[in-house]
């Protein structure tokens, strides 16, 4: 850290790097005010990598009359698919009527009401399916006929964080990964801030704003670094999602009703396999070391294998991964029924800093809570631009949102030699900038070292250089998800690489 970066305060510090920091970071950033976001970890390596990946309205909020979150949620899906069509692309569900459930007139109200809420433009609209003629009816039991198909989007929840993180620094934004908030206080008229990080130790900066968006932390950061002890206001609830290998042909995912009244996912993940979640549970542990245990897998399969000819068991499992919500505490009496609502909070009279702080969210609502904070910056530091998220596109994503199949023919046009499957990854995770990352390559030994599974050198390099990855783990499980493919040894690799990078 430079001597000026020490002395001149930043107007915002924001403490988290998932995506409702990285976003907040990037609309400051880009309405022209100076920003330090910390981060005490990877980005993206709490709840916003954990998640099931949607950008959606959330259909069974309708349940719980949260209309104006399910509006907001809605119209949300295609600004964020134009801003960011590599990562994100549409999805169709399909929600087969179960017999003593919700029945069919319920879930038909519902659908119409989703239709309509939204302002769907491009997505297609809902229809009523006949599952004993529709392919989405073959991997399913005999006994559902009647289904309901609706669209949302899929994301890359962890490369949506990287991609905000990116934006903001290239807007002038300073991304400090692996740095820690250790302490923070008022101290005339700024908030003086420790930070510790491993190559630099022990620093201290100043800013005249401070936002807490931790997630899961955002009341530890309250207590132990703010020092307003005993300070609650989030209901930590876990997630969990198994992974299977893929168990029907088709492109489309199922939504399942359970007896229970929650709902579960199974969806097409990474070409080979099928993402099912996601449970919901209170958590009192350590955020950071969340598990699935062998309840939930076992709910997540009998769950599914309700509905699915071919069951779903333990042993299926290829991998899993749990994370854990920072819901608004609102006194709902089941985690299920705990707004995904977020609630700001700002604290500070008036010619003293202010703290906000950001509780509960949801990954399809980022981008309107983020516009909502930097408006309060704005009103408390001075306004220095407009809003301006609403029509921007995020790093790699400048081309039409049905355009995908065109940017992947012009890059393989480009670089005939090298493998269309690979292009094809490298066109999803990095859009345009696959060309960047490409660059002069003409045939597979000019991207450097192969570590498998379609990895190389010049990928590495290219995460090291422009998204802070650091560590293995980093590009294996959150850049990319090339850990389903490669083994322990291939990790070792990787991090001796990285190690020589850095």
């Amino acid at each position: 850290m430079s001597e000026a970066e020490r002395k001149q305060p930043y107007d915002v510090l924001v403490i988290g790097g998932g995506i409702n920091g990285c976003g907040i970071a990037r609309d400051a950033a880009g309405r022209g005010y100076s920003v330090l976001l910390a981060e005490m970890e990877d980005l993206a390596s709490g709840t916003s990598s954990a998640a099931t990946k949607l950008v959606h309205g959330g259909l069974r909020y309708l349940e719980h009359y949260e209309f104006r979150l399910v509006h907001e949620s809605l119209a949300e899906r295609e600004v964020l698919w134009a801003s960011a069509p590599h990562i994100i692309w549409p999805l169709r569900f399909v929600l087969p009527h179960h017999q003593g459930l919700r029945p069919a007139w319920l879930l038909r109200l519902g659908l119409l009401a989703y239709d309509t809420l939204g302002g769907r433009r491009l997505l297609p609209p809902t229809r009523t399916l006949d599952l004993r003629t529709d392919p989405a009816g073959e991997p399913l039991k005999p006994g559902y006929h009647t289904g309901f198909e609706y669209s949302d989007c899929w994301v890359d929840d962890a490369r949506m964080v990287a991609l905000c993180a990116r934006d903001a620094a290239a807007r002038g934004a300073n991304i400090r990964t692996r740095t820690k908030v250790v302490a923070a206080q008022r101290e005339g008229g700024l908030w003086t801030v420790d930070l510790e990080d491993a190559a630099d130790g022990r620093q201290q900066v100043q800013a005249r704003l401070l936002v807490n968006a931790a997630g899961p932390w955002v009341d530890r950061v309250i207590n132990e670094a703010v020092g307003q002890i005993e300070n609650r206001n989030v209901r930590l609830v876990k997630g969990s999602h198994i992974v299977v290998r893929r168990l029907f042909q088709h492109d489309r995912c199922y939504i399942f009703q359970n007896a229970d009244n929650r709902i579960v996912f199974a969806i097409p993940y990474e070409n080979d396999f099928t993402l099912i979640g996601t449970t919901d549970e209170d958590y009192a542990g350590e955020p950071g070391e969340a598990r699935i245990s062998a309840d939930e897998t076992a709910y997540l399969c009998a769950a599914v294998s309700e509905y699915l000819r071919q069951p779903v068991s333990e042993g299926d499992v290829v991998w899993s991964y749990s994370g854990v919500r920072p819901l608004y505490d609102d006194g709902a009496s089941a985690a299920q029924e705990a707004t995904r609502d977020y609630v700001i909070r700002a604290e500070g009279e008036t010619g003293e800093p202010m703290l906000v702080n950001i509780f509960g969210g949801k990954l399809t609502t980022f981008r309107r809570l983020s516009e909502e904070v930097v408006d309060r910056i704005g009103a408390r530091l001075g306004e220095k631009g407009k809003r301006w998220t609403r029509r921007a596109q995020l790093p790699g994503g400048d081309f039409a949102p049905t355009a995908f199949e065109v940017e992947v023919a012009g890059l393989c046009a480009s670089y005939p030699a090298l493998d269309p499957a690979l292009l094809r990854r490298l066109c999803r995770q990095y859009g345009t900038d696959a060309r960047r990352l490409l660059g002069a390559a003409r045939e597979h030994a000019d991207l450097g070292e192969d570590f498998g599974a379609g990895l190389y050198a010049a990928e590495l390099d290219y995460l090291v250089e422009n998204e802070w990855a650091r560590r293995a783990e980093d590009v294996l499980w959150r850049r990319t998800k090339l850990g389903l493919r490669v083994d322990a040894d291939a990790a070792e690799r990787i991090d001796a690489y990285l190690a020589t990078r850095l």
